[in-house]
């Protein structure tokens, strides 16, 4: 049983987004954030947060921006309303972004026992079914999880050698490893204490909660809900975005 299982007065959680988009994407070689790069005629961030507003289970959708940000609107125009918020106080960290975020949610009435899924606005190929599937998985667990992936690929541990190149210094053992995506659903009244203490080897939301005792579930994904981080994603996306349409 969930630790809050539901809400005041007997209402139901309720399910909310929250996208960190205040990075620049420095590993992408593109001229701006890469959330602004147009993909299959609009910006990679208007598809991410078309998927996520496809999810009628979704309440609203918030979007946390850099203080400096002055392109979101021109690029996801009619993004506002009663699901489409968006504030300006994200940090030089993902895991400050999104903290900033969980405050601004609380300050919309989220409420302790409500779910927050946070999102990589930089994995713009997400399907609604997936965040349903995550849903159903999470709605009555008591921590929460995350969409994943078994890792299917040899793992190496590389060590540099005199030479400069990247050489293999071991194989890792795959069992048992799986490559986390997003979105990762938390309750806030979990996350927000989660993302206030140390943060050292915090990577994720998951990794947060998980330094804090708890064992997030596990909710197989498809390998098309990549992060788009490096020049070569960006032809990849396209490439399948297209052929959705």
């Amino acid at each position: 049983m969930s630790s809050f299982p539901i809400g005041p007065a007997g209402m139901q959680p309720r399910c909310f987004a929250l996208v960190p988009a205040a990075g620049v994407g420095s590993r992408s070689g593109a001229d701006r954030p890469k959330q602004y790069v147009p993909l299959a005629g609009q910006a990679l961030i208007a598809h991410t947060l078309q998927a996520l507003g496809a999810v009628a289970r979704i309440d609203a959708t918030l979007v946390v921006l850099s203080p400096e940000d002055d392109q979101f609107e021109a690029a996801v125009p009619g993004f506002a309303g009663e699901r489409g918020w968006v504030v300006r106080t994200g940090g030089a960290t993902r895991a400050e972004t999104v903290a900033a975020g969980l405050s601004a949610l609380r300050e919309r009435g989220v409420q302790p026992h409500d779910w927050v899924l946070v999102h990589d606005a930089a994995r713009c190929l997400l399907r609604p079914e997936w965040v349903d599937a995550l849903i159903d998985a999470c709605a009555d667990d008591e921590v929460g999880g995350l969409l994943a992936l078994p890792v299917a690929d040899t793992l190496k541990d590389a060590a540099a050698a005199a030479d400069g190149a990247a050489r293999v210094a071991a194989t890792v053992d795959r069992r048992g490893k799986w490559s986390a995506q997003t979105p990762q659903m938390f309750r806030l009244g979990l996350l927000a204490p989660a993302l206030a203490g140390p943060l050292d080897g915090v990577t994720d939301e998951a990794s947060a909660v998980e330094a804090l005792g708890h064992a997030p579930r596990l909710v197989e994904a498809s390998m098309e809900n990549f992060k788009v981080t490096y020049p070569a994603d960006f032809a990849l996306a396209e490439r399948l975005l297209r052929s959705r349409a």
